[in-house]
C-alpha cells in the first residue's frame, strides 16, 4: 500500500520522483524503488514525506484511509449548538454531545 500511496500522492503534487527526491535528499532511483515496491523507506523518510504530502504516517503506510488527523472541535456552551466536521455521521455527533452536555453538567455541580 506505501508504493502505491506514494506514487498517488507525488502524482497529486505534480512532483517528478527527481523532485521529491530532492525534498527528501534521496535519489530519483530511491524514490522509484519505493514506488515499485522494491525497497522500503526508513522511519525519518516515513515522516519527512507525511510533512511533505501534508498526510499522517498511518494514510501513507495504508494503516487508514484517512489523510489528515482532524481536531474534532466542539463549540458552544449548554443550548449553543456544537460545531462538528461535516464528515462526523449523526449517531456519534448525538453521543458527543450527549456526553459534552454530561460534562458541563458535572463542572457547574463542582464534581
Amino acid at each position: 500500500m506505501f508504493s502505491k500511496r506514494l506514487k498517488e500522492l507525488r502524482e497529486e503534487k505534480d512532483l517528478t520522483q527527481t523532485q521529491l527526491g530532492k525534498l527528501v535528499n534521496l535519489s530519483q532511483q530511491t524514490i522509484g524503488h519505493y514506488e515499485v515496491g522494491r525497497a522500503k523507506p526508513d522511519f525519518e523518510t516515513i515522516q519527512r514525506l507525511a510533512e511533505i504530502f501534508n498526510v499522517t504516517t498511518d494514510y501513507l503506510l495504508g494503516r487508514t484511509n484517512t489523510r489528515k488527523e482532524t481536531a474534532y472541535i466542539i463549540s458552544g456552551t449548554g443550548d449553543e449548538d456544537f460545531g462538528f466536521d461535516k464528515d462526523i455521521p449523526m449517531e456519534v455527533r448525538e453521543k458527543i454531545r450527549d456526553y459534552a452536555e454530561y460534562l458541563i453538567r458535572k463542572y457547574k455541580e463542582g464534581n
